[in-house]
């Protein structure tokens, strides 16, 4: 898991805009992914994130890096509560919560699309989106939305100038840590 890698699929969570972001990385043994995520965790934990993989398949890992104190914000969210106790999420805390979404990761057939929440998507529109089956969106972007167009596309529009702001500054020579903001 390189920093490029880092800074190009989760420069939004690293400025503190966004809750979480995921990428997915190839390892070549589980050994290797095990001190990878130690090594990000020591690097980047000192600024309120963490890094965790959700689930290894055929030599690849689903990467979650987050901030736990925005995903237990948005966790206490009425909507949310109610997609994710629906789907057997005990949502008493984040970390019970986000083994759940490892265990739907691992033993569900379709992708479990209550994960929108736990990357900062609006609860109405990861409600929206599973009760639509993904149709009838009112506009996409870094997500389907169903409720607040507006707001949802100056959010577009942030993360992908914050991304480019923040590969730019990587391209420059400045390092993870000095663009991770504590928040």
């Amino acid at each position: 898991m390189s920093e490029e890698m880092i800074v190009k699929h989760c420069s939004p969570t690293l400025a503190g805009l966004k809750t979480g972001n995921m990428l997915t990385c190839y390892y070549a043994s589980n050994d290797e992914m095990k001190k990878s995520v130690r090594r990000w965790n020591r690097r980047l934990g000192k600024k309120g994130l963490r890094v965790l993989p959700l689930k290894f398949h055929n030599n690849r890992a689903l990467i979650y890096v987050f901030r736990p104190s925005r995903l237990s914000m948005d966790l206490q969210n009425d909507i949310a509560g109610r997609l994710l106790t629906e789907r057997g999420y005990i949502v008493k805390t984040p970390q019970r919560c986000i083994l759940r979404l490892m265990q739907r990761l691992s033993n569900c057939e379709e992708f479990p699309h209550e994960i929108g929440l736990f990357l900062g998507y609006p609860p109405e529109d990861v409600s929206g989106f599973i009760e639509n089956n993904a149709g009838d969106s009112k506009c996409a972007g870094c997500w389907k939305v169903y409720g607040d167009v507006d707001t949802a596309k100056k959010l577009f529009a942030k993360y992908k100038k914050c991304t480019d702001v923040y590969c730019t500054q990587f391209s420059k020579g400045k390092s993870v840590e000095r663009l991770t903001v504590v928040v």
